[in-house]
C-alpha cells in the first residue's frame, strides 16, 4: 500500500499494490496496521456503503456533523468518478481548501476523507459503483451539506450542465457561504 499526501491536512490517496497475472489480479484494499503506521492516524471502520449511479450523476456535497462525523475511505469498484472534498474544519491549516481526484476501477486509487470534510463525486463513465467505509454510523439528524453547483466553490464536475443528474435534496442544500460546520 502506498500513501500519498494530497496537500490537504489528513487527506490521503491510497494506491494498493496490485498483483496481476494471466488469471486476473489481487490487491489488498485496506490494511489497518499499515494505514495507521503510514499516516499516524487511528481509524476503526464500522459501516460499509455502496452506491450505483449513471453517467452525469452528482452526489454531494455531504457531511455529518457533531458526534456522528465520519471519516471515509472511498473507492470505485466499477466505472470512473471525479471525487471532490473540501476541508471545513475551522481549526485546520487547510480550512476551506478543496481537493479533486479521478478514481476508477482501472486506477484502483482510493481516497481517505477525514472527519470534517464535505464530500461529493460525479460519475464520468456510463455507470459507476462507488464504495466507502465509514468510521461512524449514518445518522439522518446529523446530515448536512452544500449544494454541489454552488458557484463560490468553482467545482468543475467534468460534465456539461445538461448532463447533470442531481437529487432535489442535494440541490436544496445550503450554499457554501451559508454553511456552518459548527451548527
Amino acid at each position: 500500500m502506498k500513501i500519498i499526501k494530497t496537500g490537504i491536512k489528513d487527506c490521503y490517496i491510497i494506491e494498493p499494490k496490485l498483483f496481476a497475472d494471466k488469471r486476473g489480479y489481487f490487491f489488498e484494499s485496506f490494511n489497518k496496521k499499515k494505514f495507521e503506521s503510514l499516516t499516524a492516524m487511528k481509524v476503526e471502520f464500522v459501516q460499509d456503503n455502496e452506491s450505483f449511479s449513471k453517467f452525469g450523476t452528482i452526489r454531494g456535497l455531504h457531511i455529518q456533523k457533531g458526534k456522528m462525523m465520519q471519516a471515509k475511505l472511498v473507492r470505485v469498484i466499477h466505472g470512473k468518478v471525479k471525487d471532490v472534498v473540501i476541508d471545513v474544519r475551522p481549526d485546520s491549516p487547510t480550512f476551506n481548501k478543496k481537493f479533486e481526484i479521478e478514481i476508477s476501477a482501472i486506477n484502483k486509487k482510493q481516497l481517505f476523507v477525514p472527519k470534517g470534510f464535505l464530500h461529493g463525486f460525479s460519475v464520468l463513465s456510463e455507470t459507476a459503483i462507488f464504495s466507502y467505509k465509514c468510521d461512524n454510523y449514518y445518522d439522518r439528524a446529523s446530515e448536512s451539506g452544500v449544494n454541489p453547483l454552488d458557484q463560490t466553490l468553482n467545482i468543475n464536475w467534468d460534465l456539461k450542465d445538461k448532463e447533470y443528474l442531481i437529487s432535489q435534496k442535494d440541490l436544496s442544500l445550503n450554499n457554501f457561504n451559508n454553511f456552518s460546520f459548527l451548527d
